[in-house]
């Protein structure tokens, strides 16, 4: 604008003093730069009010607008939006106030969709109810909780009382060696510890002799079981089905075999029966805290006196009143504590009864019975280890019936 200007001037200075040029004419020649000069000077000032904001929107770098939760209308547009500037304080300024169409106009991004979890698996149900139970430390040589003990159960005398039973023995320690392959294929960090669990004393649905409606299993056919556990590296349980006897009585018998570091116990409530004197079979029975403590003393004492490393106690239960008092239940460092979860059915009324009746009262180790006949009789599919895992806490114990 200046050079343009001075060489107006130029021009008319040489135009002036031209020789042919009249005063009259060098007068309105001289007047006439000015009178050109001013619509000049006033476009370069309205120039210059303009050049900051101008040069301000160019160094404020485009954003480009989302068309997600866009009217039509907004999505077709592709102008690009500019962010608002900051003040001096570097707080951002403050974005006019929305009006009701603008607050109708934006949606909520829509929640994460909630884990749907199964009966027994869901973690957070687990929590509420206490899991992990505090507990005290393992004692060195504790099977618990750093194997998975797979086990199948029975009676050899019997090929309806469980696997152990049912098949052959070579047969039988075949096919527990299978399933415990299975375990630690699914969960490498738990190897597996395999077992047989013996039931060593059967309820009857007689009297019998002593009018206990329990058969107590001769010495010689447990010794035979136990040798079987040998021979397959397992270690063996006895479990106690009491009739209308007492656990007091009938426990204290078993020391020739629990003084063993390899023999373990389970005791089962169902066949508890001795306050209801119902005969076995026709009621469920039921063990009380105390009952159980009783038991898991016993163990205690055996441990501390043959110095052994601690023993593992098994307590079925598939109903509420299975067992009473649960939270009475004394833990011990020298006694494991698992809670089986033994009840039959379609995976859904397994699951069902993991969370109502292990899952909602804390003990201190869960586990999970799986019935190869029961489970499975109106068409339903055996539960893998892969699904039993999913349940929360997971089951540190497995039987096979």
């Amino acid at each position: 604008m200046v050079s343009i200007f001075r060489t107006i001037i130029l021009s008319m200075e040489f135009f002036v003093k031209h020789p042919s040029i009249s005063p009259a004419h060098r007068t309105l020649t001289r007047i006439l730069p000015a009178l050109l000069a001013l619509p000049l000077c006033l476009a370069a000032c309205s120039d210059s009010k303009r050049q900051p904001a101008a040069q301000a929107q160019a160094a404020t770098p485009p954003v480009t607008a989302p068309i997600a939760n866009m009217s039509s209308a907004t999505k077709t547009a592709s102008a690009p939006v500019y962010a608002p500037a900051t003040t001096a304080t570097n707080k951002p300024a403050q974005a006019p106030a929305k009006t009701g169409k603008d607050k109708a106009a934006v949606k909520e991004a829509p929640a994460a969709p909630k884990v749907k979890f199964n009966a027994g698996e869901d973690p957070e149900f687990a929590k509420t109810c206490g899991w992990p139970v505090k507990c005290p430390e393992p004692l060195p040589g504790s099977i618990l909780p750093g194997k998975r003990i797979v086990a199948y159960y029975g009676n050899p005398k019997s090929k309806k009382m469980g696997a152990l039973g049912e098949y052959p023995k070579d047969d039988m320690l075949r096919r527990l060696k299978g399933e415990a392959a299975k375990w630690e294929k699914a969960d490498p960090s738990h190897p597996v510890q395999p077992a047989l669990h013996l039931i060593a004393v059967v309820a009857q649905g007689e009297p019998g002799k002593a009018g206990k409606y329990r058969m107590i299993m001769p010495d010689a056919v447990v010794n035979e079981v136990y040798g079987w556990a040998k021979q397959a590296n397992a270690i063996l349980f006895i479990d106690i089905q009491t009739g209308h006897d007492d656990i007091r009585t009938v426990l204290p018998r078993f020391e020739w075999l629990l003084k063993n570091p390899d023999v373990h116990l389970g005791i089962d409530p169902e066949f508890n029966l001795i306050k209801s004197r119902k005969i076995p079979g026709t009621k469920i029975g039921t063990y009380d805290a105390a009952d159980i403590n009783y038991a898991s003393g016993f163990l205690k004492d055996l441990v501390k006196k043959y110095n052994l490393p601690p023993k593992v106690m098994i307590v079925h239960r598939f109903t509420r009143n299975g067992v009473t008092n649960a939270r009475h239940i004394a833990l011990r460092p020298e006694v494991q504590m698992v809670m089986n979860m033994d009840g039959w059915g379609a995976p859904w009324l397994k699951r069902d009864s993991y969370k109502d009746y292990v899952v909602a009262e804390p003990v201190q180790y869960t586990g999970f019975k799986l019935f190869y006949h029961n489970d499975t009789k109106k068409g339903d599919a055996l539960l893998t280890p892969q699904e039993v895992l999913k349940l929360n806490p997971k089951p540190i114990y497995i039987q096979y019936q």
